[in-house]
């Protein structure tokens, strides 16, 4: 008998501080494909004394197209997919960038008793998970649903959805906020992987009578 592989899945997580149950949704299937943009924080023309001195770490964009199919839960009997389809996955994913509706009541109330100023609250502490060596906080900056099949009730049984993340950075999030710590954890583990798959021998790149410096 052949053992397959294990496959790890990615997820989105939610932590909210005012509730210590996660939110998380893992994806049904792994997207195919993964487009990070990376823009350097550098000084530029800022300084010609110092050209090469770098800001922070540089602003990071992820798109990622998630499938969503609800024929293995139907397929399973699953009562909450004969039920509703998928509106439910689709609907946690959403909840990701809306308020809560208990903070919209309260703020509303507060308005109508005079306060002239209403604080937004904030948003869960969102992670993006992309195996072990990649777990990174996140604001998902652009949302995008394409429902293709429905039942005949008008749920949705298959759907695309597009995601646009901003990585967040210990340029974006103060020293003590778990998202701070989560991306340093993150860079220091790139910089291993870094120096692991750099070449050894530079004369092997440039030839042994090249001098760099």
């Amino acid at each position: 008998m052949t053992l397959s592989p294990r496959l790890l899945k990615g997820a989105i997580v939610a932590i909210d501080p005012d509730n210590p149950l996660a939110s998380v949704t893992v994806f049904q299937y792994n997207p195919s494909t993964l487009t990070r943009r990376l823009e350097p924080q550098t000084l530029g023309g800022e300084s010609r004394a110092e050209p090469l001195r770098i800001r922070g770490a540089p602003v990071e964009t992820i798109d990622v197209e998630i499938e969503i199919d609800a024929s293995d839960q139907l397929e399973k009997g699953g009562l909450t997919a004969f039920a509703m389809g998928i509106y439910p996955q689709l609907s946690a994913l959403e909840m990701l960038i809306y308020p809560k509706s208990s903070n919209v009541i309260a703020n509303e109330a507060l308005l109508k008793q005079g306060t002239i100023e209403i604080v937004p609250p904030e948003a869960p502490l969102t992670l993006f998970v992309w195996g072990p060596s990649r777990v990174l906080p996140v604001q998902i900056k652009s949302f995008s649903i394409t429902e293709e099949v429905h039942d005949t009730r008008l749920n949705p049984l298959q759907a695309k959805v597009s995601l646009s993340m901003r990585v967040l950075s210990y340029n974006d999030l103060p020293s003590d906020h778990a998202g701070h710590k989560i991306f340093l954890a993150h860079q220091v583990a790139k910089e291993v992987m870094a120096t692991a798959g750099s070449t050894g021998n530079l004369g092997s790149v440039v030839g042994s009578n090249i001098k760099l410096l």
